[in-house]
């Protein structure tokens, strides 16, 4: 078997409307489709990253709440690569959206920071 990319990245939210704001309209994510799933009670949102990734978000009623910090088991982050950091976090913080300060990648020397979605999923920015 050999992986060739990642064909997608699937995300549950507890408040649709909320999470959908925040990827679309601060995150700035184009919408590809928005399906309503009458079986299952549910939304699925296709959200583009550039012309390779697609986020899925979806809502289900009462979804169980799992812990998300950075050092629990199972899914760490969600990273995005961007080319300014600096104008990222300011348009961030003028949204309202609590930023962590800007770091440096002791490998890369590379610049990166992290915030939250509307869940509590840690997203990290790390400039390219």
């Amino acid at each position: 078997m050999k992986l060739t990319q990642i064909h997608h990245i699937a995300i549950i939210c507890s408040d649709y409307e909320k999470s959908k704001d925040f990827y679309v309209n601060i995150l700035g994510l184009p919408m590809l489709r928005e399906t309503y799933r009458e079986q299952r009670q549910s939304y699925k949102l296709d959200l583009m990253v550039g012309d390779t990734y697609q986020i899925e978000l979806f809502s289900f009623p009462d979804p169980p709440v799992r812990p998300s910090f950075p050092e629990a088991a199972g899914l760490r982050h969600l990273a995005f690569k961007i080319d300014n950091i600096e104008a990222a976090v300011a348009e961030l913080k003028e949204r309202g959206i609590a930023v962590e300060d800007i770091r440096i990648d002791e490998f890369t020397e590379k610049k990166f920071t992290f915030f939250a979605d509307p869940d509590g999923l840690p997203i990290e920015l790390y400039e390219s």
